[in-house]
């Protein structure tokens, strides 16, 4: 199992270096380029709450993992903004290779699995792929035309991506959406759609996660990371390491669990793991998340307001054998990071392998014992070389 795992945490990894990937894009409130992996999150949650727009034949489980791998070719061959000249037989040839290169550290069965679902989302020939291309052509068009002050020569490469760009087949694959993006453009009057503004406006709310900054910094500890990256990266943790879950799992809900899981803290904020807070802090924490919830959540359209505030709670009681999971691996994550940029979090709040376990461990050896064992095994001697055991 050893060289297994190992493989799988190689390749996670590997992943967490699409953060340093930036996109021409901006992200809702133009403060900064939006990078790849937070973008990569951005569309999983478009797919999931536009799933009344895919058709009867789209399996929106695969939509999501497409979105979830899309990018990570990028790490190697970059991003390429469709408004530059670009030799795209070069740049085909590129993430190739580096589709190759990146699968390739998975064991073998995960790396055909995901190759394959990469390969198919670039050849839009199905229609998984096909809707997942629709979502990756439209969410940069309203993430720039839905802020309050979005810069003029982004608005014109919408306008020419809309009209004569690849985001023209939009018109007749999402001709809802393409009206609404032309409306935005012109500043026109549009047709009322009250189910596709509300789950537009949830979309644009969540964008603010992307400004949300955690106490885990990234592996190569240039920076903190933040919540929607963070939340892109423990769904791929997820998803690899789903057949180390200790009860039996659907690896889809845990997905959708770790998709929403932290857009609460768009009003709650973040609350670090190892920052002490005494009891009446979490009590007011949990209603702040709660409150967030019910506001966040209440954005969208009624039957998936409920849904996905149920996913929500379910994630956060811990109850379910998903749930368990989910907050198992939410756990892990960091640790990889911390031991990576040489200590992290760990040394910002003085942490030492007692509570290391108490606090961490003790999750993740109830929802993946066998992963739990192979990062203890791989953080304890730093703890050990830094006298905190």
């Amino acid at each position: 199992m050893t060289s297994r795992i190992q493989a799988q945490f190689d390749f996670l990894l590997e992943a967490d270096k699409l953060r340093s990937v930036e996109r021409q894009n901006l992200i809702l409130d133009c403060s900064r380029p939006e990078n790849s992996a937070e973008h990569s999150w951005h569309l999983a949650l478009y797919a999931l709450a536009l799933v009344p727009m895919a058709g009867d034949e789209v399996q929106i489980e695969r939509v999501i993992q497409m979105l979830l791998l899309h990018d990570l070719v990028e790490i190697d061959a970059g991003d390429h903004p469709i408004d530059e000249e670009h030799d795209w037989n070069a740049v085909e040839k590129a993430e190739q290779k580096a589709a190759e290169r990146l699968f390739g550290l998975l064991p073998d069965d995960q790396a055909a699995e995901f190759h394959a679902l990469w390969s198919e989302f670039e050849a839009a020939e199905s229609a998984d792929s096909r809707f997942a291309k629709q979502l990756d052509h439209c969410q940069p068009i309203f993430q720039t035309l839905c802020a309050e002050d979005p810069i003029p020569e982004h608005v014109e490469v919408v306008r020419n991506n809309l009209f004569g760009g690849r985001a023209a087949r939009l018109e007749h694959s999402q001709p809802l959406l393409f009206k609404h993006a032309v409306a935005l453009l012109e500043k026109a009057e549009r047709e009322s759609d009250t189910d596709l503004e509300q789950r537009l406006a949830f979309l644009n709310e969540a964008d603010a996660l992307k400004l949300i900054l955690r106490a885990t910094r990234l592996g190569d500890g240039s920076r903190r990371e933040n919540s929607a990256e963070h939340s892109w990266h423990i769904m791929l943790y997820a998803w690899v390491l789903s057949e180390y879950a200790s009860s039996p799992i659907d690896p889809f809900r845990v997905l959708q669990m770790l998709l929403l899981h932290d857009i609460v803290e768009i009003d709650a904020g973040d609350s670090p793991i190892h920052g002490g807070l005494s009891e009446q802090e979490l009590a007011n924490l949990e209603k702040l998340e709660l409150a967030a919830a019910d506001r966040l959540f209440g954005l969208l359209p009624s039957e998936q307001s409920r849904e996905f505030k149920s996913l929500w709670v379910e994630f956060e009681s811990a109850t379910s054998a998903d749930a368990v999971f989910a907050k198992s691996i939410d756990r892990v994550q960091p640790l990889l990071l911390n031991l990576a940029n040489g200590g992290g979090s760990w040394r910002d709040y003085d942490v030492s392998m007692p509570q290391l376990e108490q606090r961490v461990g003790v999750k993740v050896n109830r929802g993946a014992p066998d992963v739990w064992s192979f990062v203890k095994a791989k953080v304890e001697p730093w703890f050990t070389e830094q006298g905190r055991i």
